[in-house]
């Protein structure tokens, strides 16, 4: 597998021109950065050598208008190093920022897209850490770290090859100390990568935790459970601590050797270039440039190990980025579209299983009439729910076939299918915001008259009408601000408003008082008029009036047919009846 800069690489090819653009920027800037040390040598030759002098080779003989026309070049030097310098900060910074918000765009696009068992083993907390921290951590290492590595890539070179042009012998031991920074980077970068993608999945654990918890403060506290999660976060915390540490032990023994390589090569040039003037093979100016050229080809590279260090960060975040954007989408959507749809669903021996867990479905054979009322029956895990993910297409069927209107549910596209169900569900999630917004989330151009009538229609309007901003009402994440059974109500008003072909009701009504369901089930004959109508309830007296039953037990189907035929058939359904009425 290629390694995680190239598959950026790869990535990014939208960017390819203004990545060579701005590494262009920065070679340039580097060049003209390492031209006044060669400034200073030809400097000093003048005063040392005057008439003789190397710039006298270019028709100016007299010394002073020889420093004066070293003072304009060395002007003309600053202007074209600060301008580039200009250039490549504002263009890896800018570019940074467009390629941070592309992965966090297509990642979360992306993680949308994913099928609902990929969530199984997930948690909110690692998803979040990564589409947050991780690429934060990689547009650091894009906004400084790569123009660094660039321009102590140019500084190597172009040193180098003067060194090589003033004295082969000295060039030769002076670059002496390179490969041992050179050796020492790459075995940090071995030792690194590990310790990184530790520290990476260190984060996505703590961040997981984070998440968890406040999003369960409620029962925290109702258990009293505060000193034992902050020592749980503490544990998780010093995890993340001790592999920070490790990495930092790593990237910490780097420097010294660096350092001592670099003291090294310095001494030899300052021992073996004086040695050269005194015997009169080398000028004191070419002394002056490789002194000082020593001191930028080699003192930058002090600086090698925290770029390592940032890249190999950016690196173990990158592979975390791009493994997400990469994970398959094994449900994939149709093309098909009905002009007229029905709403017609039906199952034929169908069998399902999560990837981890027993068989939840055998053999199901269910038809679901268009424009009718089906109810789905049945205990806790017997599958009714299941069922209801399959016609969104959250999951596909293992075995047997399932179709809409005649046609292959997964021929159909997954938009256009899932836009004409409307799903409220037991579990009612709320986005923070409005009243309004909520509502109006399946149809933003909702006029205010056509939300209003939907809270009517879902027994929601009597209480929104007290909240402190009626319908501009704050709610809170989640809707924590309201109770269980004015979440479900505007729930349901959202579904009402979306006007689908199918409404499907999972416990729609389960946190409501027995009056406010009676009223809901009122409006809701009126709802189901020319509509496909699935009901999913616990509590049988919802769905008396329902055109047909179908009672699920242990992933199979038991019985079906209408309310009064079931009483009488003495099964399953008989005995939920004579429970909940109080019938012995």
């Amino acid at each position: 597998m290629k390694k995680p800069i190239w598959r950026l690489f790869d990535y990014l090819k939208v960017y390819r021109p203004e990545i060579y653009k701005n590494s262009f920027y920065a070679v340039i800037n580097k060049l003209f950065d390492l031209a006044p040390e060669i400034l200073i040598g030809i400097a000093i030759d003048v005063v040392v050598s005057k008439e003789q002098s190397f710039v006298s080779r270019f028709g100016v003989t007299d010394p002073w208008e020889q420093i004066i026309f070293l003072s304009i070049l060395t002007f003309l030097i600053w202007l074209g190093e600060s301008f580039f310098e200009y250039l490549y900060l504002t263009g890896w910074r800018n570019l940074a920022q467009k390629v941070q918000h592309l992965l966090r765009i297509d990642g979360y696009s992306h993680v949308q897209s994913l099928d609902l068992s990929y969530f199984e083993d997930q948690s909110s907390g690692r998803l979040v850490s990564i589409l947050n921290d991780d690429i934060n951590q990689l547009e650091r290492f894009l906004d400084g770290g790569i123009s660094s590595l660039i321009q102590t890539a140019v500084a190597v070179i172009g040193v180098g090859s003067i060194f090589f042009v003033i004295s082969p012998q000295i060039a030769l031991f002076a670059i002496l100390p390179i490969p041992v920074i050179v050796f020492g980077a790459f075995w940090f970068q071995t030792r690194a990568t590990r310790l990184y993608e530790a520290v990476r999945n260190q984060v996505g654990d703590l961040a997981a935790k984070l998440s968890n918890n406040i999003s369960g403060i409620m029962t925290i506290k109702s258990f009293a459970k505060e000193k034992e999660e902050a020592l749980s976060i503490e544990k998780d915390s010093l995890a993340y601590v001790q592999a920070n540490k490790e990495a930092i032990a790593i990237s910490s023994a780097f420097i010294p050797i660096i350092r001592m390589a670099i003291l090294v090569g310095f001494i030899v040039t300052f021992l073996l270039g004086a040695k050269k003037v005194i015997d009169g093979e080398l000028a004191v100016g070419s002394y002056g440039v490789l002194v000082f050229l020593t001191q930028r080809i080699l003192w930058p590279m002090t600086t090698l190990a925290s770029t390592v260090d940032l890249y190999e960060r950016a690196m173990a975040s990158a592979k975390r980025v791009l493994d997400l954007i990469e994970e398959p989408v094994d449900i994939k959507s149709g093309s098909f579209t009905a002009p007229n749809l029905q709403g017609a669903f039906e199952f034929k021996d169908v069998s399902f299983q999560y990837k981890t867990g027993p068989r939840i479905l055998e053999n199901i054979n269910i038809e679901i009439q268009a424009g009718k009322t089906t109810a789905l029956v049945g205990g806790t895990g017997s599958g009714k729910s299941t069922l209801i993910k399959l016609l969104l297409r959250f999951y596909d069927v293992e075995q047997g076939d399932l179709s809409l209107d005649g046609v292959p549910l997964e021929e159909y596209d997954i938009e256009f299918l899932r836009k004409n169900i409307g799903l409220v569900s037991q579990d009612v999630f709320l986005f923070h915001g409005s009243v309004k917004e909520n509502i109006a989330y399946a149809k933003p151009e909702a006029s205010d008259e056509e939300i209003v009538e939907a809270a009517k229609m879902a027994e929601a309007n009597s209480f929104i009408e007290k909240l402190p901003e009626v319908y501009d009402t704050i709610i809170g994440e989640r809707g924590q601000k309201l109770s269980g059974g004015q979440r479900q109500r505007i729930s349901l008003a959202r579904a009402i408003l979306k006007d689908p072909k199918v409404l499907i009701l999972d416990e729609a009504t389960s946190a409501v008082d027995n009056e406010t369901e009676a009223a809901i089930q009122k409006s809701l004959l009126k709802v189901s008029e020319n509509r496909t109508v699935i009901v999913i309830a616990h509590r049988l007296s919802t769905i008396v009036s329902a055109d047909r039953i179908y009672v699920i037990d242990k992933g199979r189907l038991t019985e079906s047919g209408k309310h009064a035929d079931l009483l009488s058939n003495n099964g399953i359904y008989s005995q939920l009846w004579n429970v909940q009425t109080g019938i012995k």
